[in-house]
């Protein structure tokens, strides 16, 4: 079973992506950028779902975190965010595997995630 972390400040939506997914992923959630490295330091997923606005560090610092690690950097991140604007989805889209915008459907994120795992597979 493929392994999820969410990482959002909004324990709704962890909740209501895990109860979504459950039975076809094994999702952690975690509801910030140093939980999520602190749970990386024992864990690896193989795909984060990342929101951007979140205290401390945002989801852009949490990005660029991951992905100059030479451990984590091949670990696809799909974006979940409130931000609707051009620029945050092309910026989304070019550093991470994907963008989605809240809100969203089970469907949304369950399509979304599939069709990222299946490229990472082939290539």
């Amino acid at each position: 079973m493929k392994k999820i972390i969410v990482v959002d400040d909004e324990p709704d939506v962890i909740y209501s992506i895990k109860e979504g997914l459950g039975t076809d992923f094994e999702i952690t959630g975690v509801d910030s950028g140093k939980q999520l490295f602190q749970k990386l330091e024992t864990f690896t997923p193989d795909l984060v779902l990342l929101d951007i606005m979140m205290p401390e560090m945002n989801g852009w610092q949490v990005l660029k975190k991951l992905k100059e690690s030479e451990k984590l950097k091949n670990i696809p991140v799909i974006i979940i965010s409130a931000r609707k604007d051009k620029t945050a989805k092309n910026a989304g889209c070019f550093y991470a595997e994907d963008y989605i915008e809240k809100p969203f459907t089970i469907n949304d994120i369950k399509e979304t995630i599939t069709k990222t795992l299946k490229s990472k597979i082939s290539t």
